[in-house]
């Protein structure tokens, strides 16, 4: 079963693996008794429910839906790098194998109940922690996804949004920047089966659905 979940302004979002699209596209088109076509959008002939696919990362701009198909069977290599404050994964996908990677961890206190003149010490120590742990983990992801910046057709990102955004920050990443996709894969704690989940779910097409 495809699981849906709600899509802002409406409809909903699915997600399919690029081996069961066309199976997918033809149920679409049985329970609309038909559908007609305009770009990457589907509109059914029996109610005017609309499907609007989005290629995974990394493709381009495929103008209809077979370029959509022929591309999918072709996935490009991508860069995932996965950020939380106490962590780090980072990797070079080829298909939906993880071929480069590297996990870290990173110290960063926990959230105190302390009040007044100690709870500010305290967060201000974990702010100064969360800033060297963007730091380091900006080391290593300079490190495993520079020397392949000529051959990576895009980023993807997962995590925490403003952990990924601190990590990203560094000037050195701007190669990397200029590649990234603006959806963020939501991910646990970065970990290597992690990581190998992400390289899975970077390559489904993302299908909005209204109704």
């Amino acid at each position: 079963m495809v699981k849906a979940r709600p899509a802002a302004g409406g409809g909903r979002w699915v997600e399919i693996s690029p081996e069961r699209l066309r199976g997918w596209l033809d149920g679409f088109y049985g329970r609309h008794d038909g559908a007609t076509e305009d770009g990457l959008t589907l509109t059914g002939t029996s109610d005017g429910d609309t499907a609007t696919l989005h290629p995974p990362p990394g493709l381009g701009a495929p103008a209809d839906l077979d370029a959509l198909l022929a591309a999918i069977a072709r996935p490009p290599r991508i860069g995932l790098v996965l950020a939380r404050k106490g962590a780090l994964a980072v990797g070079v996908v080829e298909g939906t194998d993880v071929s480069t990677s590297k996990v870290e961890r990173f110290y960063v206190q926990g959230r105190t109940a302390a009040g007044g003149w100690s709870q500010q010490r305290y967060a201000r120590r974990r702010d100064n922690q969360a800033d060297h742990a963007a730091q380091k983990a900006a080391d290593v992801v300079a490190r495993v996804l520079l020397p392949h910046v000529p051959e990576l057709r895009a980023l993807v990102c997962g995590g925490d949004r403003a952990m990924v955004d601190a990590v990203l920050a560094d000037r050195r990443l701007a190669p990397l920047v200029e590649l990234r996709h603006p959806h963020l894969l939501d991910t646990p704690e970065p970990r290597l089966e992690v990581l190998r989940d992400a390289a899975v779910a970077a390559r489904k097409v993302r299908i909005h659905l209204v109704p």
